[in-house]
């Protein structure tokens, strides 16, 4: 690979033994893709055309699956070329728009969380308010929000990287995350990224920490009727936060130099992330959410039923 080449592209070091086991890889991808697409795709046409589930928590809720779609969309396509492709490699262009793309929508999943929280905030800690406050305008607006301020941030954040010279022209790792910012010449200060951080991920964490605290304790003191509604509704967030900040620290530390893991290891922790986020949330969403699953029965027994 010339001069020239290595200025324009950058090798995806992440596979293992790739060639002997290409068709595995894509056969395994593809089984993947498709149940993501598929799953998160199915939990949004019942909130679409279902009337009952047009409110605001299920909205949020709809927005952060087709962000999974999404995230899988910009990820997935390129693995499968790669696993029957004889390099593995992507131009540096594109390797940093993939990069914009993943962190903005893994910031607009923490908005759409944090969202999600006020709307269960509202929804029990202060019940006869809800209409007036959580109304059609004010969800469009938490959803232009989530949607379009983190990319602007990102795309913003990581604009001091584009020119910066590059000194490797690999990454180890078989699509661009966070093992983009390992190729540069010039270590950055920070300073921009520790800001990006903190507006897109610690501030909203810690919204949502605050409402779920309030949610629990004015819960603790109400009926049993009250806290049963709270643990119906606020435990599938909780748990789809948890594991999602879980696959975040994993897609930041796993592509580090110094994260001493052999590159199988690096490869199934890498699968884990790319794999059980967008998996796991419409089939939490779907099971433990009482209205969904009633109408994902109704769907799917309706043949059994005729």
């Amino acid at each position: 690979m010339d001069v020239e080449l290595n200025m324009t592209f950058i090798t995806l070091d992440g596979y293992v033994e790739v060639k002997k086991y290409r068709y595995l890889y894509f056969l395994i991808m593809l089984i993947f893709y498709i149940l993501i697409i598929c799953c998160n795709s199915v939990i949004v046409f019942l909130i679409l055309i279902h009337q009952n589930l047009h409110e605001p928590m299920y909205i949020f809720i709809a927005a952060l699956l087709i962000n999974s779609v999404l995230f899988s969309t910009t990820v997935y396509p390129k693995i499968l070329i790669d696993s029957l492709s004889e390099s593995q490699i992507i131009s540096y262009p594109a390797c940093f728009f993939q990069v914009v793309i993943l962190y903005s929508v893994a910031a607009s999943d923490f908005l759409l969380l944090a969202a999600m929280s006020y709307d269960r905030y509202v929804s029990i800690c202060k019940p006869l308010q809800y209409p007036t406050i959580m109304r059609k305008t004010t969800v469009k607006v938490l959803l232009c929000l989530a949607w379009f301020l983190p990319a602007i941030q990102v795309a913003a954040g990581l604009t001091q990287y584009a020119r910066k010279k590059l000194c490797r022209f690999s990454i180890m790792g078989f699509y661009c995350n966070s093992s983009l910012l390992t190729i540069y010449c010039a270590k950055s200060k920070g300073v921009s990224g520790f800001i990006l951080l903190v507006i897109t991920v610690i501030i909203p964490s810690l919204f949502i920490l605050f409402t779920y605290t309030r949610i629990f304790m004015i819960s603790y003191q109400s009926s049993r009727d009250v806290r049963k509604k709270a643990a119906q509704t606020c435990l599938p967030h909780l748990i789809v936060l948890i594991s999602f900040a879980c696959f975040c620290a994993f897609d930041a530390i796993i592509p580090q130099p110094e994260f001493n893991v052999s590159k199988t290891g690096r490869l199934i922790m890498t699968l884990q992330v790319i794999v059980c986020t967008p998996l796991f949330n419409p089939i939490i969403y779907g099971l433990k959410m009482k209205e969904i699953y009633k109408h994902l029965k109704r769907l799917f027994c309706r043949g059994k039923l005729k």
